[in-house]
């Protein structure tokens, strides 16, 4: 799988992207004052292989021209009915306001559906007000369950495209 957005190249993440996508990830969250946390909610970042690639789920990075500037992902999930959930879905500030954040999220939701989940749940922080935005408009509904400690909303979509 490899998806094209205007000059963004959306690709399957591979080993050597670690310390990139863990490095843009931290950034973004101290961005909005939130803690990188390696042992914790962010412990899956640095065990891709683990936590994504081995249970059925995806994680991707987006580059711009050969940088990693994003990354999203999803795995399956044990709340919910047949349900996957959204991870680790950061645009560094240069790439936001482009388009980019929804048509990922687009892209998220077919691989899920093709994947044959019925459900999908994300969880994220008041203070990311773009990507709450974004989940909102995009028909995710406000959901009770919160089990990230940094997060304080979590969203659920069931009608999937």
């Amino acid at each position: 799988m490899q998806l094209q957005y205007n000059e963004f190249l959306i690709r399957p993440w591979e080993p050597r992207d670690r310390a990139a996508a863990a490095d843009a990830i931290a950034r973004v969250l101290a961005e909005y004052g939130l803690p990188w946390e390696p042992t914790g909610a962010d412990s899956d970042v640095l065990n891709v292989e683990r936590c994504y690639q081995k249970v059925g789920g995806e994680f991707w990075v987006v580059e711009h021209h050969g940088k990693i500037v994003g990354t999203a992902a999803y795995y399956p999930i044990a709340r919910g009915n047949n349900a996957a959930e959204i991870r680790k879905m950061y645009l560094l500030p240069q790439v936001r306001g482009l388009g980019l954040g929804r048509f990922l999220l687009q892209q998220l939701e077919r691989a899920i559906e093709a994947a044959n989940f019925q459900e999908i749940w994300i969880e994220t922080a008041s203070v990311l007000h773009q990507a709450v935005r974004l989940y909102e408009s995009c028909g995710y509904q406000p959901a009770t369950g919160v089990e990230t400690p940094r997060c304080d909303r979590v969203y659920v979509k069931t009608n999937l495209l």
